[in-house]
């Protein structure tokens, strides 16, 4: 479980996430990364979107408890103030815990790492 400090629960704070981040995707997920210094943030926070594309409501809350474990570790390397928002795609239903974390360890590199000048 996140502590209630690094989780999203407003829908504004998923909104603008997903508007103004930046996004990275994978075979299972998307991330969703606003880098943000807002002076009340002392932590990175995240939120995740698991939707009836997915599975039913037993599949959703499977993925989304692993996605939840899966991040805990991943929030202190994010600088304070991040928003990450990860959203599940249908192929997370069937894929292991190991698949989910090479995922989402790879779409938060994609997303940390600065854009390329056309």
């Amino acid at each position: 479980m996140l502590a209630a400090a690094q989780r999203l629960r407003r829908s504004a704070d998923f909104a603008a996430a997903i508007r103004g981040g930046r996004r990275a995707g994978r075979g299972t997920l998307v991330v969703h990364l606003l880098v943000d210094e807002p002076a009340f943030a002392s932590t990175a926070r995240a939120g995740f979107v698991v939707s009836k594309a997915v599975g039913n409501s037993v599949v959703r809350n499977r993925v989304q408890r692993r996605l939840r474990h899966l991040i805990r570790p991943l929030l202190s390397e994010l600088p304070a103030g991040a928003t990450v928002v990860v959203r599940a795609l249908p192929p997370a239903a069937g894929a292991t815990s190991a698949t989910l974390a090479t995922d989402l360890e790879g779409a938060l590199a994609s997303a940390r790492r600065p854009r390329r000048q056309r």
